[in-house]
C-alpha cells in the first residue's frame, strides 16, 4: 500500500512543481512587462531634470518672457493661462463625458446607446489637429479673433470621449444589487445613478479624468488654432492667451540655446503640474470615501 500510495502521489508532487514553476515564470514576465512600463517615464522625467533644471528659478515662475540676452525671464504668464486653459476645459467636457458615460452604462443595449459609443471611440483616434481646425471653423473665425475660452472649448471637446468611454467602464463595475437596493427603498432612477451608482465609480472615473487632464495639459495644436498664445497677462477670456505648450513650441524651435533651456525647463513644470493634479485629486476622492462610509 505504501508502495501505490508513493506511486500515486508522485505524478502529484510533479503536477505541482510544475504549476509552481509556471506561476514563478508568469509573475517574473508580469514584473519585467511592470518595469518595462515604468521605463519610459523614468527616462523622460530623468532627461528633462538634466535638461531643464538648471534653467529653473523663482524669476521662472514669476516673470514674463522677455527677449534673447535679457535676464529674469520667465513663464508665469504661460503656466497660468495653461491653469485657466485646463479649468476651462474641465467645465466644457467633465459634465458632458461624464453623463454620457452614465447613460451608455445604464442604458446599455440601445441605439443611442451604442451610436453615442461609436462616435466616442471614433473621436478618440482623431487626429488633435483636426479638431483645432474644427474649433477654428467654429469658434474662431465667426468672431473675427482668437480667444481662451476657443482653446478651453477646443481641448475640452476632446476631453469627451476619453472621459465617457471611462466613465461608462467604471458604472459598469457597479454591482446590481446597488442599484436593486437603492430602487427597492424608493430611490427614483435618476437620483439612483447619480448618488449611488456614479459615486460608487467615482474612483476610478477620477482616473478617467486624470487621463484626459493630462492627454490635453499638453496639447499644442488645437491651441495654435484657438488661444493663439500672448506673451502679455493677460486674463480675459475673449482674447488671445499664453499657455505652456505653446510658448515651449515657440522656444523649441527658435535658433537660441538660452530659449531652448526655457522650453526644456517648461516641458518639466508641465509634467509636474500635472502630477500634482493627480495626486490632490486622489487624495480629495480618497478624502470623501473616507468621510462618506456612514
Amino acid at each position: 500500500m505504501s508502495t501505490a500510495a508513493m506511486s500515486g502521489s508522485a505524478p502529484r508532487v510533479r503536477g505541482l512543481a510544475r504549476r509552481r514553476g509556471v506561476s514563478i515564470v508568469m509573475i517574473t514576465l508580469t514584473c519585467i512587462a511592470a518595469a518595462l512600463a515604468v521605463v519610459p517615464l523614468v527616462v523622460i522625467l530623468g532627461y528633462l531634470l538634466k535638461q531643464g533644471a538648471g534653467a529653473l528659478s523663482l524669476d521662472f515662475f514669476t516673470h514674463m518672457p522677455v527677449p534673447v540676452g535679457e535676464p529674469h525671464g520667465g513663464m508665469a504668464n504661460a503656466i497660468l493661462g495653461t491653469l485657466l486653459l485646463i479649468g476651462l476645459a474641465s467645465v466644457v467636457g467633465l459634465p458632458v463625458g461624464i453623463g454620457a458615460g452614465l447613460y451608455m452604462a445604464e442604458n446599455r443595449g440601445t441605439g443611442l446607446a451604442n451610436l453615442v459609443r461609436f462616435l466616442a471611440d471614433v473621436l478618440n483616434g482623431l487626429p488633435s489637429i483636426v479638431m483645432g481646425i474644427f474649433a477654428w471653423q467654429f469658434l474662431v473665425r465667426p468672431f473675427g479673433h482668437f480667444s481662451a475660452l476657443a482653446g478651453g472649448a477646443a481641448i475640452g471637446a476632446m476631453m469627451i470621449p476619453l472621459v465617457s468611454r471611462t466613465t461608462e467602464e467604471m458604472v459598469r463595475t457597479v454591482p446590481q444589487s446597488l442599484r436593486e437596493a437603492a430602487l427597492a427603498l424608493g430611490y427614483p432612477r435618476w437620483r439612483t445613478s447619480l448618488q449611488i451608482v456614479l459615486r460608487t465609480a467615482l474612483g476610478g472615473i477620477v482616473t478617467g479624468v486624470l487621463v484626459a487632464v493630462a492627454r490635453v495639459a499638453g496639447e499644442t495644436a488645437p491651441l495654435l488654432f484657438t488661444a493663439l498664445g500672448n506673451n502679455f497677462w493677460s486674463l480675459n477670456l475673449s482674447k488671445p492667451i499664453a499657455a505652456l505648450p505653446l510658448q515651449i513650441f515657440s522656444y523649441a524651435i527658435s535658433p537660441y540655446d538660452e530659449w531652448h533651456a526655457q522650453a526644456w525647463a517648461g516641458a518639466l513644470v508641465l509634467i509636474v503640474l500635472v502630477l500634482v493634479i493627480s495626486i490632490l485629486a486622489r487624495y480629495v476622492t480618497r478624502s470623501r470615501h473616507g468621510g462618506g462610509g456612514d
